[in-house]
């Protein structure tokens, strides 16, 4: 089986450092826009661009492993093209992604100010260990304020809450226990909704659980490959 992994708004493929040294033989995407072309203006033309990825990498038996935005990519995913991939992993994401208006008028600040996008990033890293802590910070910089606007105006979108119990795929849903952006109720929400899915709450961990709480995270994603027939 072959994991790939799919950032969410702002990010990069490097956020999955944890896991793609853990999880050999796996992919971290990083989507258009983030660094190089332009973003895609829906979630469902993530959705498509991911198509044509993996087709053109000709990746077999692949397991969709989405944090916030991309866990939106990977459900969209499945539902428009079922039966394409093996399983669905999503971390910190829910089956609707609505932003605050007020929120969204921050990051237009943010756009015109890199002070204070500076801080806005180092405070969303605020429970990642320092050793990675500013490679990380560096990296969403880099993406730069405008991607990120873009993306959770695709994510203010985005609504599959009366379609994801039409996913037939074994799923694991998982969240911080702290997670602000995307609460535990979006991960309940998904696991009730979807038959036979998995749930799993790590504690004291936020948003960025899958980097926060890395080792804890691994051996979840690994039990449930496990559960999955071969």
């Amino acid at each position: 089986m072959k994991l790939l992994f799919i950032h969410g708004a702002g990010g990069a493929g490097e956020e999955w450092i944890y896991q793609t040294e853990y999880f050999k033989d796996s992919v971290a995407i990083s989507l258009p826009g983030h660094y190089q072309g332009e973003p895609a203006s829906s979630i469902e033309d993530y959705a498509d661009w991911l198509r044509d990825y993996i087709r053109y990498q000709q990746h077999q038996d692949v397991i969709l492993v989405g944090h916030s935005m991309g866990g939106a990519i990977a459900l969209l995913y499945e539902l428009r093209y079922p039966g394409q991939t093996k399983g669905l992993i999503l971390i910190g994401t829910g089956a609707r992604l609505r932003v605050l208006p007020a929120f969204l008028a921050q990051l237009e600040v943010m756009a015109n100010d890199e002070d204070t996008w500076r801080r806005y990033v180092e405070d969303s890293y605020r429970l990642v260990a320092p050793q990675i802590r500013q490679e990380l910070v560096r990296l969403r910089l880099r993406v730069g304020p405008r991607v990120m606007l873009n993306d959770l105006l695709c994510c203010d979108k985005f609504d599959v809450m009366n379609e994801v119990h039409n996913i037939k795929l074994p799923t694991l849903a998982l969240c911080g226990s702290e997670d602000e952006m995307t609460p535990v109720k979006y991960t309940r929400y998904l696991a009730e909704r979807i038959r036979g899915a998995r749930q799993a709450i790590v504690q004291r961990a936020g948003h960025f659980v899958f980097i926060e709480k890395a080792k804890e995270v691994n051996q979840i994603i690994e039990e449930f490959l496990g559960s999955l027939d071969p």
